[in-house]
Order: C-alpha cells, then structure tokens, then sequence
C-alpha cells in the first residue's frame, strides 16, 4: 500500500508490514482484502456510527481512557449499545495488536456502528443483532518531511456546525462537510483545510485541532463549535504545566494572518507545524521554535507515560 504523496496532517510513510495485517470484525480476524461488513449496515447505509484513532508508542496506548470516555460518551448520546464493557473494549484493542505484533509506531482506528439492518432506512428499529465493531492497526509512522517544510492551508467556505445541528464533539462517522472542506483545499492546491464557525471565528482544520502563537501564547479555539481533541488537549496541558499561557478563545483570521507561528494537533501527527494560510506566509515561512517546543513537551510526556505510568495492556481476548 502507498499513502498519498501530497503533504496531509494524516500522512504518514508507506510501510509494507500493512499489506498483511490482521482486521478484527466484531471478535474475528480477517486478512485486510477479507474483512468485510454488510451493505447492510447502518455505517454503510447512513454513516451511523462512532470511531475512535489511538496511538501505540513503546508498548502504550496514548491517552486510551480518554478515548475510552470518548467512545462511550458519543455511543450513549446516540443510543447506541456497543454490547462491551469498556475492559471488553481493551482486550480487543490488545488483541488486535498483539495479533499483529505491534508494540510500537502503529495506530488503531476503533470503529463501532449500530449494527446491520433489515433493511436501508434511517429507522434503528430495524436493526437486526447488535453493533458493528471493526478494529484496524497499523504501522504508521508521521512524515518527517512533512515536519520539516510545515502544512499549507486554505481557509474553506464550508463552515463547522452548531452543536444544536450536528455536535462535531461527537465522534461520528458523519463528516462529510469536514470532508467538503479537505476537498476544496485540495482542488486549491493546498494541505488542509481551515474552517471557521457560523460567527466567523477560527474553529479547526478538517480533521485536526488548530493553534496560532502570538507572543509566546497559544491559541486555539474554544470548542463551541469544533471537535474537542484529545491531542490538542494534552498540549494545553504540557504547555500550561511549564508557566506557559494557553488560551482557548475566539479569533479571527486577521489574527491568524498575524500570528508569529501556527500547528494542528492530532491522534497520528501530534504537532504538525504550519507555514502558509491562504497563501501568506505564517512567520518567517518555517516551523518555529515555539511550535517545537510544544512539540517536544508533548512528546515528553507520551515517552514518560510509555517508560513507567503506562499499565501493561490486557491479556488477550480468549
């Protein structure tokens, strides 16, 4: 398999250990041409489901129970009965790793749906047996080059949802308007995407968590109206545990034109630094000393939860 050659928060280096991964598919394992789930299927049939992507270093899911919380969080605002315990959920995290040898570099995508239906409605009454769960691992390892040069992004005309429409904390497998957003940038030649909120205000990127520098600050958005990650979260975190400011406020792209430097945060990427918005040049035009610094206190504190915090992961699943 070969990832994409364009840069993306989601790249990552082709690595041939993929072809031969193990898929789980509620308690089984299947080749990766094999794993298959219905057309019947409310993902399939109307993208009704939750997902959750995890990060394996040193042996250590990064950040699993907030994921976890996540997961169970968006299952219960849906109505959706995963049909596992959360310690259910682990072991078959763990199994899947450990069914794939992965101890390190490997990223996991937990997606879960309401289960197959009797027939294509929107109507979860007519569904038949219990959820959908698909676990998928594999070697990822995030493109150096792409650290180096930075994420060019283009500010979409799509907009990120209110929560009374359609709340993006949710971890849905609905996104089609993020993916609007992606494709738009593309067809401009850029990265990413950057959306604003109904007000006007700086929200997210497509399928990260955005920040600017000004003045050694971070800013980033307050999440009214934008997933709340877990990543961005912990950055917040780090930075503020070293007598740093982080703000999580509302800004404008005047600001974003202005700012001293400017990163995304996600699950695969960590920090990502970015170099261009809508054609100006963030900065002086190169990944600055503050977006690597944020950087290395985050992947501090992963190493250290890795090294000794890290509980041993659960026996495998019978």
């Amino acid at each position: 398999m070969t990832p994409p050659t364009s840069e993306s928060a989601q790249g990552y280096v082709a690595d041939a250990r993929n072809d031969a991964v193990q898929i789980y598919v509620n308690g089984e394992f299947f080749a990766r041409n094999e794993a298959k789930v219905s057309v019947f299927d409310s993902g399939f049939v109307l993208g009704d489901g939750i997902w959750e992507g995890l990060r394996l270093v040193q042996g250590h899911l990064i950040s699993l129970d907030a994921h976890l919380d996540r997961l169970f969080e968006g299952a219960t605002s849906i109505a959706l009965d995963i049909g596992m315990s959360r310690d259910e959920v682990r072991r078959a995290i763990d199994a899947t790793l450990e069914r794939n040898g992965m101890t390190d570099g490997a990223h996991v995508r937990l997606m879960v749906t309401r289960g197959t239906k009797k027939t294509v409605n929107q109507d979860p009454r007519f569904v038949i047996g219990g959820a959908t769960m698909v676990i998928v691992a594999e070697f990822k390892t995030p493109k150096p080059e792409t650290r180096a040069k930075g994420l060019a992004l283009l500010t979409s005309t799509f907009r990120t949802s209110n929560p009374d429409v359609f709340d993006l904390r949710l971890n849905s497998h609905s996104r089609l308007n993020l993916i609007q957003a992606l494709i738009q940038a593309i067809n401009a030649g850029a990265d990413e995407a950057l959306m604003l909120d109904s007000r006007g205000f700086v929200a997210s990127c497509n399928s990260t968590n955005f920040f600017i520098v000004r003045r050694g600050e971070l800013w980033t958005s307050t999440g009214l109206y934008n997933f709340k990650g877990i990543t961005q979260q912990k950055v917040i975190d780090v930075w503020r545990a070293q007598g740093r400011v982080a703000r999580e406020c509302d800004f404008t792209l005047a600001q974003v034109y202005y700012a001293d430097e400017a990163f995304v945060t996600g699950t695969l990427g960590g920090v990502t630094p970015v170099t261009k918005i809508d054609g100006r040049t963030i900065g002086d035009g190169k990944p600055g000393p503050l977006t690597a610094q944020a950087s290395g206190f985050y992947l501090q504190s992963v190493l250290a939860a890795s090294s000794g915090a890290a509980q041993p992961r659960a026996a495998t699943m019978p």
